[in-house]
């Protein structure tokens, strides 16, 4: 049987075409325009309401965390700590915490939250746990264990597991063989008909982890920064420009244009979609609701990521956000560190960055 008449005019007659051309007619209706101090303040309050609201965060509901530390490891120059929280009513978080072993008694450190992408197994791949053999390949060409990372520079560090990996993946993806799998997909699949969504997920629970550091000891709530590679930078990007707890931040392989790199390639994971954000704000107006706090922006030249245009893609939404910085008078709090490579954490300006902007 011949196939001949599947393709009569030998062509497909696809939408994209024209959901790229809706994407310019009705994109950032809510982007930042500001000229002034006051229409800064008005923006960032109504774009902030606007994104809790699309993204589920208002739904979210409130409840006691009950922290529960179930390990405590001796490693070399560090103890690590495994402990679970509930973030929602059932919906329990386990995250690593790291406690620099130099810490004196006492002492309150500035703390780093180290939020994974995928392809990690989760918290592990920041963590370092070199000990899980699924985990050796990711973590040498992503460059992954940043939580270690931050550590050795003397931060406490929390690297938690974000809904739908490592421990939290669904019943799809299920199983020790499947440790670098998520469940980003059924998860947007379940939430987005509930009004939530990946997104607000992943940011509500970060805020909730933050409410847990302001009751550690070790932890000084004052000096949080946040810092983590691709869908680590999505967690960062959202957490940061909803909450102002976090002090300095740093994406990692995760900023650039919608229109180009999610709705082009728009085979990318799930949790990069929340309904109607496209309409309001691009990444670069998102970024700039961090704004007068210092951001750490990485590109990596080769980061298939940024799309067929490459950095262009990217420049043009750090320039969206360079505006915000420039307004408020603090043009040196923001940094884009473009290095030569593919998709990984880079850390030479990002390490020093969180270092200078959470010293005492």
């Amino acid at each position: 049987m011949s196939n001949a008449n599947i393709l009569p005019d030998g062509r497909y007659y696809t939408t994209m075409e024209y959901l790229m051309a809706r994407y310019d007619a009705v994109s950032r209706q809510m982007g930042f325009r500001a000229t002034t101090l006051g229409e800064h303040r008005h923006w960032q309050h109504e774009l902030r309401a606007r994104l809790r609201q699309i993204t589920g965060v208002d739904t979210m509901i409130l409840c006691p965390l009950q922290p529960k530390v179930t390990e405590r490891i001796e490693c070399e120059s560090y103890l690590r700590e495994r402990v679970l929280l509930q973030t929602e009513p059932g919906v329990i978080m386990p995250t690593y915490v790291f406690i620099p072993a130099a810490i004196e008694p006492g002492e309150r450190r500035p703390t780093v939250i180290a939020p994974h992408g995928h392809s990690s197994g989760g918290k592990y791949a920041p963590a370092g746990r070199r000990d899980i053999a699924t985990l050796v390949d990711t973590i040498e060409q992503h460059n992954y264990d940043y939580g270690v990372q931050f550590m050795r520079q003397g931060f406490v560090v929390f690297c938690p597991d974000a809904r739908g990996f490592g421990e939290r993946r669904e019943w799809p993806h299920q199983g020790d063989d499947q440790l670098l799998f998520k469940s980003c997909e059924v998860l947007n699949h379940m939430a987005m008909p509930l009004g939530q969504t990946v997104t607000g997920m992943w940011a509500w629970d970060l805020m909730r982890l933050a409410d847990y550091i302001e009751t550690r000891a070790e932890c000084d709530a004052s000096r949080l920064g946040c810092a983590g590679l691709s869908g680590g930078g999505l967690q960062t990007l959202w957490f940061a420009a909803l909450d102002e707890r976090v002090r300095c931040a740093v994406v990692s392989g995760y900023l650039y244009g919608y229109k180009d790199s999610l709705l082009k390639l728009c085979s990318n994971c799930s949790c990069n979609y929340v309904p109607h954000l496209w309409e309001l704000a691009d990444m670069g107006d998102i970024a700039a609701l961090i704004a007068p706090r210092p951001l750490l922006i990485e590109t990596g030249t080769r980061d298939a990521l940024n799309g067929e245009r490459g950095l262009a893609n990217v420049s043009e939404q750090v320039d969206i956000t360079r505006k915000a910085y420039q307004l408020l008078g603090v043009p040196e709090r923001l940094m884009h560190d473009v290095f030569e490579g593919e998709h990984k954490w880079h850390g030479q300006q990002a390490i020093p960055w969180l270092a200078r902007w959470l010293a005492a």
